[in-house]
């Protein structure tokens, strides 16, 4: 199976294409709903990696995908600025998760 990337930016396209990662730059709804589209049909393609900006500015194209398609898993990942969550969200998911402070 393959990865394949959609980022709103080129240094992560590029990045990811150094790793042998091919992916697209989307910046509008339209250009990533129409990316998604062609990685849902590609049977080859078992991951999709998003940046999280897009994550964030688009959550309703993603959860549809989440929730009607069980392959790809889509994965956010953070961009060249970082990511936007706190220093210590692990430690938080678990905390809320499981409800025992670690």
């Amino acid at each position: 199976m393959k990865m394949f990337l959609i980022s709103d930016n080129v240094d992560t396209e590029t990045g990811m294409r150094l790793t042998g990662v091919e992916g697209v730059v989307v910046h509008e709804r339209d250009e990533l709903y129409q990316a998604l589209q062609k990685a849902l049909s590609n049977k080859e393609i078992g991951i999709i990696l998003l940046t999280e900006k897009l994550g964030k500015e688009f959550p309703d194209i993603l959860e549809d995908v989440r929730l009607n398609h069980r392959i790809p898993l889509l994965i956010e990942i953070p961009d060249r600025h970082g990511t936007g969550r706190k220093p210590d969200f692990i430690t938080s998911f678990v905390n809320e998760s499981i409800g025992l402070k670690l």
